[in-house]
């Protein structure tokens, strides 16, 4: 019997994103386990203030094709059907603990930087995520490219 049959894994669509899909994928076939594919677009209110008063609505709805459009990439390639991507609005963290809840999963993948010091004061989706999850969680270490 396989230890994880269902495995979330949030990315953040950057360029760093495969390296935590390439984990995610030899972690599925060696599991023979099911992908869900998740990106937490952030409130366009959150990064400009919240309290400017003009209507983000078409910028936030922007983001969320674009994220689409890439998840659906992203899915083509690793092998990912499209019920299996989700793309959600608001906090990182709260999403993705909901979502894991939500589809019963076993294992949450996340990538991390590793930072320290003043960066790491200021938070990480990575941590907020370990913190909280009533699953397994494995961050995915990322490897600068330079």
């Amino acid at each position: 019997m396989s230890a994880y049959k269902k495995i979330l894994v949030a990315i953040d669509l950057t360029e760093e994103a495969p390296q935590v899909l390439e984990k995610a994928r030899l972690l599925r076939d060696s599991h023979n386990a099911d992908l869900v594919l998740v990106h937490v677009v952030e409130p366009v209110g959150y990064a400009y203030g919240g309290d400017i008063p003009m209507d983000l609505t078409e910028l936030q709805d922007q983001l969320d094709k674009a994220a689409r459009e890439q998840l659906k990439t992203y899915g083509q390639q690793y092998g990912v059907g499209e019920p299996d991507q989700i793309v959600t609005v608001g906090r990182p963290e709260s999403e993705i603990h909901r979502l894991a809840d939500d589809l019963k999963v076993d294992l949450v993948i996340v990538g991390s930087h590793g930072r320290k010091g003043f960066q790491l004061l200021l938070g990480s989706t990575a941590n907020g995520v370990l913190h909280g999850s009533v699953c397994d969680v494995l961050a995915v270490r990322i490897k600068d490219s330079t």
